[in-house]
């Protein structure tokens, strides 16, 4: 009912900074959390940054200060802005919302493929 798809990711040097964005589509009664996950090698998939439709945000302690995120509920999209990247931030990243397709419908969560992103020099 819902799709993310995510662009963005890619290679950078420690230091760099890259933007992430996901863009929702299909039938969308409300979608009040979007966010992003990330899940290195050999690791489970962890929060990195969440927003709500009030525009109320909450960060990993490992991103706070270097990344940003926004929404635009207009146009139903997320991004995720990474600044002074880290070797540690290496994974792939994925598009996470939480939303009803229909008002029938109960709330569910949804997810991106996922989109790597590695930190590199």
């Amino acid at each position: 009912q819902v799709q993310l798809v995510e662009s963005g990711g890619g290679e950078v040097q420690p230091g760099g900074s890259l933007r992430l964005s996901c863009a929702a589509s299909g039938s969308i009664f409300t979608m009040p959390t979007m966010g992003w996950y990330r899940q290195a090698p050999g690791k489970q998939r962890e929060s990195v940054a969440v927003i709500t439709s009030a525009i109320s945000t909450n960060y990993a302690d490992s991103v706070k200060g270097r990344f940003t995120v926004s929404r635009d509920n207009a146009k139903n999209t997320v991004s995720l802005q990474m600044n002074s990247l880290k070797p540690e931030d290496t994974a792939v990243y994925y598009c996470y919302a939480r939303a009803r397709g229909t008002i029938l419908d109960r709330p569910r969560d949804y997810w991106g493929q996922g989109t790597p992103v590695t930190v590199s020099s």
